[in-house]
């Protein structure tokens, strides 16, 4: 084996031996799955204290943005941001079976700064719930309109 092709392998073997510790995230769904079905999953404020085991919230250190009306509830767009230390970011809405969308895993030095397409069968509001690596839970909320129900089909 020529020292070149030695050299590239050990590279490889100590990039993967690295990586999964790099690339690791909490599976919420796994390990909270009271928070997504049963219960416990119908209401925003429950499903935020199965998540996080409180549902205290300061209501400062997040911005949501979502328009007043959605003519569509198939898409409804949600765009938030904060500059608080994180380790992690629940978005949430009150009107579909299960209140909790989706959870992101927030890494050291990570800009909160994100934006997905959500559906609600009707009009009512959607939260984003910030937890600090303070282990404070911080929130932004905003109601909308939904013209057209998105979870139809």
């Amino acid at each position: 084996m020529k020292r070149r092709n030695f050299l590239s392998l050990g590279a490889i073997a100590v990039a993967t031996a690295i990586s999964p510790s790099i690339m690791m995230a909490k599976d919420y769904r796994k390990s909270n799955l009271s928070a997504w079905e049963g219960d416990k999953s119908h209401k925003v404020a429950d499903a935020i204290k199965e998540l996080y085991g409180t549902a205290d919230t300061v209501k400062e250190g997040v911005t949501l943005s979502v328009p007043k009306v959605a003519a569509n509830g198939g898409a409804i767009p949600v765009k938030f941001s904060s500059s608080i230390k994180a380790k992690s970011v629940a978005v949430l809405q009150d009107k579909n079976p299960e209140s909790l969308v989706a959870v992101f895993t927030v890494f050291d030095g990570t800009i909160i700064d994100n934006s997905l397409k959500m559906k609600m069968q009707e009009s009512g509001t959607i939260t984003v719930i910030v937890q600090g690596v303070d282990g404070k839970l911080y929130e932004d909320s905003k109601s909308l309109e939904v013209a057209l129900g998105g979870c139809e089909g």
